[in-house]
């Protein structure tokens, strides 16, 4: 299993509405780092839902439930989505500034690239990131 991030902003699609939706495509992403990422991602892998410039903290956990497949909308053939569903809401959501303060999370992908909406994560900071939101390294 691999471990992912996914950026939303809330006022775009929230985890609230990931959760009242049971899942969805996850699509719209254009940075080939991040399209990359996507084309990674297999059905099981998880990933932390973020909500990105409103509240900045990871919220939730998802799980991948399709892999990387094409874009029926873009008519260029280089836009792909994968399909996710809610797992579980974080206990305490883990704020930006608690990551940032976290020495065991100096090199993560979000610190590092900030700007990704689509980021790996490795197994020791999705076990950290789980601890300090409060779950059980889901």
């Amino acid at each position: 299993m691999a471990y992912w991030l996914l950026k939303s902003e809330p006022s775009a699609y929230s985890w609230d509405r990931l959760v009242a939706d049971r899942g969805t495509n996850w699509d719209g992403v254009r940075n080939a780092q991040a399209l990359n990422n996507m084309r990674a991602m297999k059905p099981g892998d998880r990933a932390f839902f973020y909500h990105s410039n409103e509240g900045k903290d990871i919220v939730g956990v998802a799980e991948i439930v399709r892999g990387f497949y094409a874009d029926p909308n873009d008519k260029s053939g280089k836009l792909g989505m994968v399909d996710v569903r809610p797992v579980i809401a974080a206990v305490k959501p883990v704020t930006l500034a608690q990551m940032k303060a976290n020495p065991e999370l100096t090199g993560m992908a979000l610190l590092r690239q900030s700007r990704l909406s689509v980021c790996p994560v490795t197994e020791r900071e999705w076990q950290v990131v789980c601890e300090m939101a409060g779950l059980d390294n889901r």
